[in-house]
């Protein structure tokens, strides 16, 4: 069961688990690939309620993304201990495991978007790409780019990060927490 929520009413529990983590799930075909994130902002643009979210260059997430335009940003609430499910799902590429049934992730089908929800992470908001844009590397501070974009790092490990990010613009389409029933 969904119970609707009004996002705007559980910002504060949304900004706060994502630098602890919260899943980006995505869809395309029949293939789901669900991956950590700890960069995001949840705002207002182009007078729409807006979840933007900020995934790498070279990650098969990025790919999926692309070829699907929506995705699910699903985060932990109530007692939900979800650090198993938050490490694995960022240190495990899509590209070559199936994280949902690697977890045994519970998939919850969508109202509006091809992307699931994932009941052990319950509060779901449904989004679409609107915009997305890759971060200008020329305008990154120098002291943010040796922190955050060293260039010693192959970008084919999924653990990399000298490549840049994308950011997406998604507008929120539906905001619910998934409840048992």
């Amino acid at each position: 069961m969904k119970r609707e929520i009004i996002v705007t009413d559980y910002a504060n529990e949304i900004t706060a688990a994502i630098p602890r983590g919260v899943l980006v799930t995505t869809k395309n075909g029949d293939k789901v690939n669900c991956m950590t994130i700890g960069w995001g902002t949840l705002g207002t643009m182009w007078s729409m309620p807006m979840m933007m979210i900020y995934i790498r260059e070279g990650r098969f997430t990025r790919q999926m993304l692309d070829a699907s335009g929506d995705f699910t940003l699903n985060v932990p609430f109530g007692d939900a201990n979800v650090k198993k499910i938050t490490a694995y799902c960022g240190a495990k590429s899509g590209r070559n495991t199936d994280k949902v049934k690697d977890l045994g992730l519970t998939l919850v089908e969508s109202d509006l978007v091809q992307a699931p929800g994932i009941a052990e992470l319950p509060l779901t908001l449904e989004c679409k790409v609107l915009y997305r844009q890759l971060l200008d590397k020329n305008a990154v501070p120098e002291e943010i780019k040796k922190a955050m974009y060293p260039e010693h790092v192959d970008s084919s490990n999924p653990m990399a990060n000298c490549d840049y990010h994308y950011c997406y613009y998604g507008k929120i389409l539906k905001s619910y927490i998934i409840e048992q029933e």
